[in-house]
């Protein structure tokens, strides 16, 4: 089922239970509804559902902002993966060969190896931290004999420290997600939301259902899009591997 697919069921089945049950209720004439709920119910909506959509949008502005913030960090980090082959060839052999295998295993194994658990949410392993580990014992151990290699081995650990940080906002971002105190907020005041709508009288049956449906519609269309961006690397956000299979074309070639 795609993503489109399964945000119309969601919406549309929403948007079908609350019209169904706003139906009977008026039908059975039961206290919701009447025109006297109307002033007070009102005041009440708009505090309970100004409070709701005001955390909501908060929360859906904060994870487009994440989206695009793991997007630009995916590239820093493969930048400056290349950039530490870039620096390391100014390096004495065997060093400046071992670096650039272990840059093209680095980039082989985020984008291989970790993606995979990225997208499901499951802890990558520490494969990736190895590696990295290996890189800087090679960098800091390589021997240098002008001022000029000595320049090009500082800058390649700067640029490894630079894929270090990069690699740990990496793997904060797939794990962090909506906390279970926002979410249940969210959902609690879309409820009372909905359930407020109930209490409004007005003069036609199916308009009236017509107007909660809308109202359940809408909410259901923001905690659907809450939810397939809580992971910027599956869902909506579906951020792939590019910079890194970008990198590995370039790294393969030596820069």
């Amino acid at each position: 089922m795609t993503m489109t697919i399964s945000g119309l069921f969601w919406v549309v089945g929403l948007m079908l239970v609350t019209a169904v049950l706003a139906v009977i209720l008026r039908k059975a004439r039961q206290k919701f509804g009447r025109e006297a709920n109307n002033e007070v119910a009102g005041q009440v909506f708009t505090i309970v559902g100004g409070v709701n959509v005001v955390v909501a949008a908060f929360v859906l502005i904060s994870l487009f902002d994440a989206t695009d913030s793991a997007d630009e960090n995916n590239y820093q980090e493969a930048n400056s993966l290349v950039a530490v082959q870039w620096a390391s060839d100014s390096l004495a052999e065997p060093a400046r060969t071992k670096i650039g295998e272990l840059t093209q295993a680095y980039a082989t194994e985020v984008a291989e190896q970790e993606w995979p658990d990225l997208r499901s949410g499951t802890p990558v392993s520490d494969r990736g931290w190895e590696l990295l580990t290996q890189l800087q014992n090679q960098i800091e151990g390589v021997p240098t004999k002008s001022d000029r290699e000595e320049d090009s081995r500082v800058e390649a650990s700067t640029q490894l420290w630079n894929v270090y940080q990069a690699r740990q906002v990496r793997l904060n971002s797939a794990g962090s997600g909506v906390s279970a105190v926002v979410w249940f907020a969210i959902l609690v005041g879309s409820v009372m939301s909905i359930g407020l709508m109930f209490m409004f009288g007005g003069p036609g049956v199916y308009s009236y259902a017509v107007i909660v449906s809308m109202l359940s519609g809408a909410i259901a269309l923001l905690l659907f899009a809450i939810y397939q961006l809580q992971n910027p690397f599956s869902g909506g956000a579906n951020i792939g591997p590019d910079a890194f299979v970008a990198a590995l074309s370039r790294l393969s070639r030596g820069g």
